[in-house]
């Protein structure tokens, strides 16, 4: 047996011994672990590489399996990944600022035992920690909100409510502004001397069918901002009057993307997406009643759409915000 815990079997096939997942480093081959307290699944004589058979694995993580359904999930090991970037520094693999921004990137800090709270999002994945008010106690989402903005400088919140607000409001240090977009049903919140936003650019293109939808759009349009992009937006052109669309496509047809957005019978974005060169991403809403109403009919139809476009859940406006924003920025990092 080797150091890397590899043990050679009489076939000469290379197997990993059943050692604690937290004594791997990260930069070796996957080591996937199998919990010797579940019994064997049965096997599927595929093509599929064997778990435990690292010679047809490749990839730079640890991963566990568990039972019933011998589901491999990936774990992140923040001190023996510290320790790997800090020893790729000193051997100068990495420079200063690309070890700085992998270490940032695993931020993580516990608030109360009860959240954790994602400060290196912004880092690792170019995107800012959006906080879900829906289905949080006011007082609770107040001290989550409160303790990104103080760790990052900035933190947006989603689906807030009136009584969110005011437990923001009760808590609200002076040192930190509050920003509510109502019709987005979204909160800001920003310390003194934080960056405004992220500044990497492009262009994203809102249009909805109806008014009904405009609550969903401004949700997209926040996010899509605070990613650094400039938002141009057209509301209610939808296909009951197809002709309130063109007029509007031709002062949007320089963007870099578009989120079109349509609740009921969802055909708006099938449309848009057959009149431009640009991706399109299509959001049902849930309006709409009767059969597959509260948007379902919408996400079947786009999601059957002959138009190439890309559709996220039922009123997803911050997921196509954000995915909208990462096609504008073109891949570019900061």
């Amino acid at each position: 047996m080797g150091e890397t815990g590899e043990e050679v079997s009489e076939h000469g096939e290379r197997r990993v011994q059943d050692t604690p997942v937290s004594c791997l480093s990260i930069t070796r081959e996957a080591s996937p672990i199998k919990d010797p307290q579940v019994a064997e699944p049965e096997k599927c004589y595929d093509s599929n590489a064997e778990p435990c058979d690292i010679g047809k694995i490749r990839h730079g993580m640890e991963y566990y399996y568990t039972s019933p359904s011998y589901f491999c999930y990936q774990v992140m090991l923040p001190n023996a990944a510290i320790r790997d970037i800090l020893r790729m520094y000193c051997n100068g693999e990495v420079s200063e600022d690309e070890a700085t921004a992998a270490i940032e990137g695993l931020r993580i800090e516990v608030l109360d035992g009860m959240a954790r709270i994602d400060t290196g999002r912004g880092v690792r994945c170019g995107m800012p920690e959006v906080v879900l008010a829906e289905g949080k106690e006011p007082a609770v989402f107040a001290e989550i909100m409160l303790a990104q903005a103080k760790a990052t400088g900035r933190c947006v919140a989603t689906r807030v409510f009136p009584e969110h607000i005011k437990a923001l409001q009760a808590r609200l240090p002076p040192e930190i502004r509050m920003e509510h977009r109502e019709v987005a049903r979204a909160v800001i919140l920003s310390t003194e001397g934080a960056s405004s936003r992220d500044c990497r650019g492009g262009t994203v293109a809102i249009l909805t069918a109806g008014t009904s939808d405009i609550p969903v759009a401004e949700e997209a349009k926040v996010i899509a901002e605070e990613m650094g992009c400039i938002v141009r937006t057209a509301y209610d052109v939808g296909v009951a009057g197809i002709h309130r669309l063109f007029s509007a496509l031709r002062d949007l047809v320089p963007a870099d993307v578009f989120i079109v957005i349509a609740g009921r019978e969802g055909t708006l974005p099938a449309i848009v997406a057959g009149l431009v060169d640009r991706p399109v991403i299509g959001v049902p809403v849930s309006t709409g009643y009767g059969y597959m109403g509260g948007g379902e009919a919408a996400l079947a139809s786009m999601l059957q759409a002959c138009s190439v476009l890309a559709v996220v859940n039922i009123d997803a406006g911050f997921t196509a915000g954000a995915f909208a924003a990462q096609i504008a920025h073109g891949g570019r990092r900061r």
